[in-house]
Protein backbone atom coordinates (compact mmCIF):
# COMPACT_ATOMS: atom_id res chain seq x y z
CA UNK A 1 0.00 0.00 0.00
CA UNK A 2 1.02 3.55 -1.03
CA UNK A 3 2.31 5.82 1.65
CA UNK A 4 -0.16 8.23 3.19
CA UNK A 5 0.64 12.25 4.08
CA UNK A 6 -1.02 10.97 7.53
CA UNK A 7 1.19 8.23 8.08
CA UNK A 8 4.18 10.81 9.10
CA UNK A 9 1.28 12.42 11.53
CA UNK A 10 2.99 10.08 14.73
CA UNK A 11 2.10 10.81 18.44
CA UNK A 12 5.87 12.23 18.66
CA UNK A 13 5.21 14.43 15.38
CA UNK A 14 2.05 15.48 17.32
CA UNK A 15 3.34 17.18 20.40
CA UNK A 16 6.12 18.22 18.86
CA UNK A 17 4.00 20.29 16.76
CA UNK A 18 1.87 21.64 19.45
CA UNK A 19 5.30 22.33 21.46
CA UNK A 20 5.95 25.16 18.66
CA UNK A 21 3.25 27.25 20.03
CA UNK A 22 5.32 27.71 23.47
CA UNK A 23 2.97 24.99 24.93
CA UNK A 24 4.55 21.94 26.86
CA UNK A 25 3.11 18.50 26.88
CA UNK A 26 2.49 15.85 29.86
CA UNK A 27 3.02 13.60 26.54
CA UNK A 28 -0.57 12.12 27.21
CA UNK A 29 -2.28 11.78 23.65
CA UNK A 30 -5.87 10.59 23.06
CA UNK A 31 -7.07 9.90 19.11
CA UNK A 32 -10.63 11.25 18.38
CA UNK A 33 -13.02 10.24 16.30
CA UNK A 34 -12.43 12.09 13.00
CA UNK A 35 -11.55 10.74 9.57
CA UNK A 36 -11.52 13.80 7.46
CA UNK A 37 -8.54 15.34 9.55
CA UNK A 38 -6.96 13.94 12.57
CA UNK A 39 -7.98 15.23 15.79
CA UNK A 40 -5.95 14.42 19.29
CA UNK A 41 -6.74 15.35 22.90
CA UNK A 42 -3.49 16.79 23.97
CA UNK A 43 -2.39 17.05 27.59
CA UNK A 44 -0.53 20.21 28.69
CA UNK A 45 1.44 20.37 31.58
CA UNK A 46 -0.48 22.43 34.24
CA UNK A 47 -3.01 23.32 31.97
CA UNK A 48 -6.26 21.85 30.61
CA UNK A 49 -6.11 19.17 27.57
CA UNK A 50 -6.60 21.08 23.99
CA UNK A 51 -7.89 19.84 21.14
CA UNK A 52 -5.48 19.37 18.26
CA UNK A 53 -6.95 19.21 14.85
CA UNK A 54 -4.46 18.68 11.38
CA UNK A 55 -5.93 19.13 8.10
CA UNK A 56 -5.82 16.76 5.65
CA UNK A 57 -3.02 17.77 3.05
CA UNK A 58 -4.07 19.42 -0.10
CA UNK A 59 -8.29 19.78 1.11
CA UNK A 60 -8.12 23.07 1.71
CA UNK A 61 -6.53 26.29 0.67
CA UNK A 62 -4.94 28.43 3.76
CA UNK A 63 -7.45 30.86 2.78
CA UNK A 64 -10.16 28.89 2.93
CA UNK A 65 -9.17 27.37 6.13
CA UNK A 66 -8.67 30.88 7.85
CA UNK A 67 -12.46 31.69 6.26
CA UNK A 68 -13.28 28.90 8.61
CA UNK A 69 -12.06 30.10 11.61
CA UNK A 70 -13.14 34.01 11.49
CA UNK A 71 -16.65 32.69 10.75
CA UNK A 72 -16.09 30.89 13.91
CA UNK A 73 -14.17 33.55 15.79
CA UNK A 74 -17.24 35.89 14.72
CA UNK A 75 -19.86 33.45 15.94
CA UNK A 76 -18.33 33.60 19.67
CA UNK A 77 -18.02 36.80 19.84
CA UNK A 78 -21.25 37.34 19.54
CA UNK A 79 -21.84 34.96 22.25
CA UNK A 80 -23.21 32.17 20.40
CA UNK A 81 -22.30 28.77 21.93
CA UNK A 82 -19.59 27.63 18.97
CA UNK A 83 -16.25 25.89 19.49
CA UNK A 84 -13.99 28.65 18.04
CA UNK A 85 -9.61 28.23 17.82
CA UNK A 86 -7.37 29.38 20.13
CA UNK A 87 -5.23 32.48 19.06
CA UNK A 88 -1.24 32.03 19.70
CA UNK A 89 -0.30 35.63 18.89
CA UNK A 90 -3.07 36.68 17.16
CA UNK A 91 -2.89 33.10 14.49
CA UNK A 92 -5.58 30.59 14.36
CA UNK A 93 -3.46 28.09 11.20
CA UNK A 94 -0.22 26.69 12.39
CA UNK A 95 2.13 25.10 10.33
CA UNK A 96 4.91 22.61 11.67
CA UNK A 97 6.75 19.36 10.13
CA UNK A 98 4.48 19.82 6.93
CA UNK A 99 1.10 19.64 8.52
CA UNK A 100 -1.15 22.84 9.45
CA UNK A 101 -3.02 22.28 11.63
CA UNK A 102 -5.07 24.08 14.93
CA UNK A 103 -5.53 24.28 18.68
CA UNK A 104 -9.20 24.30 20.62
CA UNK A 105 -10.28 24.27 24.08
CA UNK A 106 -11.63 20.72 25.11
CA UNK A 107 -15.41 20.95 25.31
CA UNK A 108 -17.59 18.23 27.25
CA UNK A 109 -20.97 17.82 26.63
CA UNK A 110 -23.49 14.88 25.38
CA UNK A 111 -25.80 14.48 22.03
CA UNK A 112 -28.52 16.53 21.44
CA UNK A 113 -31.67 14.66 21.36
CA UNK A 114 -33.58 15.93 17.90
CA UNK A 115 -36.45 13.70 19.60
CA UNK A 116 -37.02 16.08 22.04
CA UNK A 117 -38.93 19.24 20.98
CA UNK A 118 -37.32 21.53 23.63
CA UNK A 119 -33.68 20.74 22.09
CA UNK A 120 -35.19 21.08 18.53
CA UNK A 121 -36.53 24.73 19.43
CA UNK A 122 -33.52 25.58 20.86
CA UNK A 123 -31.12 24.23 18.30
CA UNK A 124 -33.47 26.42 16.13
CA UNK A 125 -33.02 29.00 17.91
CA UNK A 126 -29.25 29.41 17.58
CA UNK A 127 -29.07 28.30 13.90
CA UNK A 128 -31.33 31.52 13.27
CA UNK A 129 -28.60 33.70 15.29
CA UNK A 130 -25.67 32.13 13.18
CA UNK A 131 -27.52 32.36 10.05
CA UNK A 132 -28.36 36.27 11.09
CA UNK A 133 -24.40 36.58 11.38
CA UNK A 134 -24.04 34.76 8.14
CA UNK A 135 -26.73 37.13 6.25
CA UNK A 136 -24.07 40.23 6.88
CA UNK A 137 -21.39 39.44 4.32
CA UNK A 138 -20.48 36.58 2.06
CA UNK A 139 -17.83 34.15 2.41
CA UNK A 140 -15.18 34.93 -0.52
CA UNK A 141 -13.08 31.60 -0.38
CA UNK A 142 -15.56 28.63 0.90
CA UNK A 143 -16.98 26.70 -2.03
CA UNK A 144 -21.18 27.61 -2.82
CA UNK A 145 -23.20 24.69 -2.70
CA UNK A 146 -24.14 23.75 -5.85
CA UNK A 147 -25.52 21.01 -8.54
CA UNK A 148 -21.53 20.70 -10.29
CA UNK A 149 -20.13 19.87 -6.66
CA UNK A 150 -22.09 17.78 -4.86
CA UNK A 151 -23.91 16.10 -7.92
CA UNK A 152 -22.27 16.37 -11.18
CA UNK A 153 -18.71 15.79 -9.69
CA UNK A 154 -19.44 13.05 -7.35
CA UNK A 155 -21.14 11.22 -10.00
CA UNK A 156 -18.36 11.42 -12.50
CA UNK A 157 -15.97 10.56 -9.92
CA UNK A 158 -17.55 7.36 -9.65
CA UNK A 159 -17.86 6.87 -13.19
CA UNK A 160 -14.26 7.59 -13.71
CA UNK A 161 -13.42 4.82 -10.96
CA UNK A 162 -13.59 0.86 -10.80
CA UNK A 163 -15.58 1.39 -7.77
CA UNK A 164 -18.81 0.06 -9.50
CA UNK A 165 -19.14 -4.20 -9.83
CA UNK A 166 -19.96 -4.52 -13.58
CA UNK A 167 -23.37 -5.58 -12.60
CA UNK A 168 -24.31 -2.25 -11.10
CA UNK A 169 -22.84 0.00 -13.14
CA UNK A 170 -25.64 0.39 -16.08
CA UNK A 171 -28.22 1.13 -12.52
CA UNK A 172 -26.22 3.70 -10.66
CA UNK A 173 -25.22 5.83 -14.17
CA UNK A 174 -29.14 5.78 -15.21
CA UNK A 175 -30.78 6.73 -11.52
CA UNK A 176 -28.04 9.41 -10.80
CA UNK A 177 -28.70 10.43 -14.17
CA UNK A 178 -32.22 10.90 -13.87
CA UNK A 179 -31.65 12.64 -10.28
CA UNK A 180 -29.66 15.27 -11.35
CA UNK A 181 -32.21 15.84 -14.28
CA UNK A 182 -35.43 16.40 -11.66
CA UNK A 183 -32.72 18.21 -8.83
CA UNK A 184 -31.83 20.76 -11.63
CA UNK A 185 -34.59 22.82 -12.17
CA UNK A 186 -35.02 23.33 -8.66
CA UNK A 187 -31.49 23.71 -7.10
CA UNK A 188 -30.21 26.20 -9.84
CA UNK A 189 -33.18 28.84 -9.24
CA UNK A 190 -32.19 31.92 -7.60
CA UNK A 191 -31.90 31.05 -3.46
CA UNK A 192 -30.74 33.20 -1.18
CA UNK A 193 -27.24 32.00 -0.20
CA UNK A 194 -25.40 32.83 3.30
CA UNK A 195 -22.64 31.64 5.47
CA UNK A 196 -23.41 28.56 7.01
CA UNK A 197 -22.35 25.52 8.88
CA UNK A 198 -23.03 23.50 6.55
CA UNK A 199 -22.75 20.20 8.11
CA UNK A 200 -25.40 20.31 10.39
CA UNK A 201 -26.19 16.75 11.67
CA UNK A 202 -26.42 15.69 15.29
CA UNK A 203 -23.11 14.81 15.69
CA UNK A 204 -21.80 18.29 15.20
CA UNK A 205 -24.01 19.88 18.35
CA UNK A 206 -22.94 19.25 21.87
CA UNK A 207 -25.47 19.96 24.55
CA UNK A 208 -23.88 21.72 27.71
CA UNK A 209 -25.18 24.17 30.63
CA UNK A 210 -28.38 23.57 28.56
CA UNK A 211 -27.96 25.10 25.38
CA UNK A 212 -26.16 23.21 22.06
CA UNK A 213 -22.81 23.67 21.06
CA UNK A 214 -22.02 23.94 17.71
CA UNK A 215 -18.49 22.09 16.91
CA UNK A 216 -16.73 21.08 13.77
CA UNK A 217 -17.21 24.33 10.76
CA UNK A 218 -14.82 22.45 8.80
CA UNK A 219 -17.79 22.37 5.80
CA UNK A 220 -18.81 25.38 6.49
CA UNK A 221 -20.14 27.19 2.77
CA UNK A 222 -21.99 29.17 1.26
CA UNK A 223 -25.90 28.52 0.54
CA UNK A 224 -29.41 28.58 1.52
CA UNK A 225 -31.03 28.66 4.83
CA UNK A 226 -32.10 25.17 4.50
CA UNK A 227 -29.12 23.00 4.40
CA UNK A 228 -28.43 23.69 8.01
CA UNK A 229 -32.05 22.48 9.00
CA UNK A 230 -32.89 19.60 7.06
CA UNK A 231 -30.26 17.12 8.26
CA UNK A 232 -32.64 17.73 11.79
CA UNK A 233 -35.52 15.98 10.78
CA UNK A 234 -35.87 12.30 10.71
CA UNK A 235 -39.26 9.79 10.88
CA UNK A 236 -41.96 10.23 9.29
CA UNK A 237 -43.92 12.51 6.90
CA UNK A 238 -45.91 14.31 9.73
CA UNK A 239 -42.83 13.54 12.34
CA UNK A 240 -40.30 15.71 10.01
CA UNK A 241 -43.52 18.46 9.72
CA UNK A 242 -43.74 18.67 13.23
CA UNK A 243 -40.52 18.78 13.68
CA UNK A 244 -39.98 21.31 11.31
CA UNK A 245 -42.25 23.70 12.99
CA UNK A 246 -40.62 23.07 15.91
CA UNK A 247 -36.85 23.88 14.34
CA UNK A 248 -38.47 26.97 12.71
CA UNK A 249 -40.25 28.79 15.52
CA UNK A 250 -36.73 29.34 17.18
CA UNK A 251 -35.00 29.85 14.08
CA UNK A 252 -37.49 32.88 13.23
CA UNK A 253 -36.62 34.40 16.88
CA UNK A 254 -33.50 35.69 15.11
CA UNK A 255 -33.47 35.44 11.09
CA UNK A 256 -37.00 35.13 8.81
CA UNK A 257 -37.37 32.14 6.79
CA UNK A 258 -38.62 31.65 3.44
CA UNK A 259 -40.65 28.71 3.35
CA UNK A 260 -40.00 28.53 -0.33
CA UNK A 261 -36.69 26.54 0.67
CA UNK A 262 -38.54 23.45 1.51
CA UNK A 263 -38.78 22.24 -1.75
CA UNK A 264 -34.87 21.87 -1.78
CA UNK A 265 -35.41 19.44 1.30
CA UNK A 266 -35.20 15.93 -0.82
CA UNK A 267 -32.86 17.36 -3.50
CA UNK A 268 -30.63 18.28 -1.13
CA UNK A 269 -31.14 14.91 0.46
CA UNK A 270 -29.80 13.59 -3.08
CA UNK A 271 -27.12 15.52 -3.25
CA UNK A 272 -25.69 14.63 0.09
CA UNK A 273 -26.31 10.86 -0.59
CA UNK A 274 -24.27 10.82 -3.71
CA UNK A 275 -21.52 13.50 -2.55
CA UNK A 276 -20.90 10.59 0.52
CA UNK A 277 -20.19 8.13 -1.53
CA UNK A 278 -18.27 9.90 -3.33
CA UNK A 279 -16.31 10.96 -0.21
CA UNK A 280 -15.75 7.18 0.65
CA UNK A 281 -13.94 7.09 -2.93
CA UNK A 282 -11.94 9.69 -3.16
CA UNK A 283 -10.75 8.52 0.42
CA UNK A 284 -10.09 4.87 -0.21
CA UNK A 285 -6.37 5.09 0.08
CA UNK A 286 -6.28 6.70 3.08
CA UNK A 287 -5.77 3.65 5.64
CA UNK A 288 -7.99 5.10 8.54
CA UNK A 289 -11.29 4.28 5.76
CA UNK A 290 -11.32 1.27 4.96
CA UNK A 291 -10.88 0.13 8.74
CA UNK A 292 -13.57 2.29 9.40
CA UNK A 293 -15.99 1.78 6.60
CA UNK A 294 -15.69 -1.89 5.75
CA UNK A 295 -18.95 -2.41 4.13
CA UNK A 296 -18.17 0.61 1.45
CA UNK A 297 -17.03 -0.40 -2.05
CA UNK A 298 -19.10 -4.03 -1.72
CA UNK A 299 -21.52 -5.47 -3.95
CA UNK A 300 -23.83 -5.35 -1.17
CA UNK A 301 -23.10 -1.47 -0.46
CA UNK A 302 -23.36 -0.30 -3.84
CA UNK A 303 -26.81 -2.33 -4.36
CA UNK A 304 -28.24 -0.77 -1.17
CA UNK A 305 -26.84 2.77 -2.11
CA UNK A 306 -28.49 2.66 -6.01
CA UNK A 307 -31.53 0.99 -3.82
CA UNK A 308 -31.76 4.35 -1.82
CA UNK A 309 -30.82 6.92 -4.61
CA UNK A 310 -34.10 5.16 -6.39
CA UNK A 311 -36.12 5.99 -3.26
CA UNK A 312 -35.35 9.44 -3.37
CA UNK A 313 -36.31 9.42 -7.33
CA UNK A 314 -40.02 8.72 -5.75
CA UNK A 315 -39.44 11.02 -3.08
CA UNK A 316 -38.99 13.92 -5.55
CA UNK A 317 -42.10 13.54 -6.99
CA UNK A 318 -44.00 14.01 -4.02
CA UNK A 319 -45.49 17.12 -2.07
CA UNK A 320 -42.77 18.99 -0.34
CA UNK A 321 -43.10 19.90 3.16
CA UNK A 322 -45.21 22.51 4.45
CA UNK A 323 -45.10 24.69 7.66
CA UNK A 324 -47.97 25.05 10.10
CA UNK A 325 -49.25 21.87 10.52
CA UNK A 326 -48.71 21.47 14.28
Amino acid sequence: MNEHPYDALTPDRVIDCVETLGLLSDARIFPLNSYENRVYQVGIEDGEPLIAKFYRPGRWSDAQILEEHNFALELADAEIPVVAPLLFDDQSLHCAHGFRFALYPRRGGRQVELDNFDHLEQVGTMLGRIHALGREKPFQHRHDLTLRHFGEDSRAFILAGDFLPRENREAYETVTAELLRKVAPVLQRDWRFLRLHGDCHSGNFLWRDETPHFVDLDDCMSGPAIQDIWMLLSGSRAEQTAFLDTVIEGYETFCPFDPAELQLVEPLRCLRQMHHAAWLARRWNDPAFPMAFPWFNTPRYWAEHILALREQLYLLGEPPLTLGQV
